[in-house]
């Protein structure tokens, strides 16, 4: 790699935004339809069947993005960052692809076409699992002072890309009979493969971006000396056991599980609440990307540089505690009004205002503890700590859901999964002055 580095840089930070704001619409079509698609299926199946089986398709996911993520990694600190994000847009044409092949199948090829499913999901979390080597892309590009404006991109590019999933889902979900999605039988199969297959193009258009445009941005000479095994538990443990990367990781845990309690249970609480139906619910959602894309793109970028990233996170999560706290109490006199027999529709935009104001602090804990995290770890292991921390990320994107949805019935006002978040967060403030001390080391 010469040392006209400027220019190569810029070009990376543009293509990996790019990268990965595509590789996220085909996530954000799929992730919806989902239930949907495994509901049909299984029609003539026991409840717990399909509850368990949906829940597989989920978990499975983040489950091998927690394996993954520090492979990726370390990988990538030892043959470079370009080759591991082509193979994760390879994988994600193929699975995405296989996804629509599964939903292809007629109805009566019940376990035939879940089976596919499975599969799809192990791969697209195994190919997704690069999103730390995207990070490291960054952290490569960007010098200390610019780190957080920096991890601000990835941001960005995740909150348009869940923006516009789901709205090219609604899309494609209109061009269904409406009652199709609502009846039992679920989604029409003549139907239901356009989703995967939109999603595997998009992948494509964004593997072809990467081929083309992608350089490479790790350094020559910052290759770790001593080998490194691809899977090792001890490894991992060390990152964790770093004064100044560790308590940042479990912040980042419990940050991303208290939101996590929040995404999980949000389109049951707006229907429950207000009786959205489906493709409600993905307007519901694709406002939750655009928030996450005007508080990372604009005010985010905005006050990096000028703040600290300490001071930012803690912004950040104050905002969380507030928005999240004030969901909780929609929730409740939402149910006060129900029991005297009021519309509960009337706290509709009270309920828009706070999950907006918990959505705008997530995008400032997010970028922050990213970009601190990369500046405090050493070069030649930067994606294998990112990778690590994007490990616990995907831990919490398990737990979150299967927590808030298991506590979601203990009241009926529907509002403990959101209580459950405040205390998290409240926990997490306990945190911030460990992370100031490492700041100032």
């Amino acid at each position: 790699m010469t040392e006209t580095a400027p220019k190569p840089k810029r070009s990376a930070m543009l293509i990996v935004f790019l990268v990965v704001f595509i590789d996220l619409l085909g996530f954000g079509i799929v992730l919806p339809l989902v239930p949907l698609v495994t509901d049909g299926y299984l029609a003539q199946q026991t409840p717990f069947a399909k509850d368990l089986a949906i829940a597989l398709l989920f978990s499975l996911f983040s489950l091998m993005q927690f394996l993954f993520s520090p492979v990726w990694g370390r990988l990538s600190d030892r043959i470079g960052r370009r080759p591991i994000l082509m193979m994760s847009l390879i994988g994600s044409v193929v699975f995405y692809a296989l996804f629509a092949a599964a939903c292809a199948l007629p109805l009566e090829s019940t376990w035939l076409a879940v089976g596919l499913m499975l599969v799809s999901r192990i791969g697209a979390g195994i190919a997704g699992a690069s999103v730390s080597t995207a990070s490291a892309v960054i952290a490569d590009s960007t010098p200390p002072e610019g780190r957080a404006k920096g991890m601000g991109l990835i941001g960005a590019a995740f909150g348009i890309g869940f923006t516009f999933g789901p709205l090219i889902a609604f899309a494609v979900l209109s061009l269904f009979p409406y009652e199709a999605v609502n009846r039992d039988i679920g989604i029409d199969p003549a139907f239901a493969w356009v989703p995967g297959a939109t999603a595997s193009a998009l992948s494509l258009v964004a593997l072809a971006l990467a081929w083309f445009l992608l350089p490479e941005t790790l350094k020559p000479g910052t290759e770790p000396h001593a080998p490194r095994r691809l899977f090792s538990l001890q490894r991992s443990i060390e990152v964790l056991k770093m004064p100044s990367v560790g308590p940042l990781v479990l912040t980042y845990f419990l940050a991303i599980f208290a939101f996590a309690n929040f995404e999980g249970t949000l389109s049951r609480f707006t229907k429950d609440v207000f009786g959205f139906d489906v493709k409600q619910n993905f307007l519901v959602f694709a406002g939750v990307g655009l928030v996450l894309v005007i508080a990372q793109g604009g005010f985010y970028r905005r006050f990096a540089g000028k703040l600290s990233e300490v001071r930012l996170m803690t912004v950040g999560l104050a905002l969380m505690m507030v928005g999240l706290g004030a969901l909780a109490a929609v929730a409740y006199f939402s149910f006060q009004l129900r029991e005297l027999g009021t519309a509960q529709s009337v706290f509709q935009w009270q309920f828009y205002a706070a999950a907006a104001v918990a959505v705008f602090g997530f995008a400032f804990v997010n970028p922050s503890i990213a970009a601190l995290i990369s500046k405090r770890a050493d070069p030649t292991r930067q994606g294998e700590v990112l990778g690590v921390n994007q490990s616990f990320t995907a831990i919490a994107r398990i737990l979150g859901p299967l927590v808030g949805n298991l506590v979601y019935g203990v009241h009926i006002s529907r509002a403990v999964p959101f209580a459950v978040a405040v205390v998290l967060l409240v926990f997490v403030l306990f945190l911030i002055p460990v992370i100031r001390r490492g700041d100032a080391k």
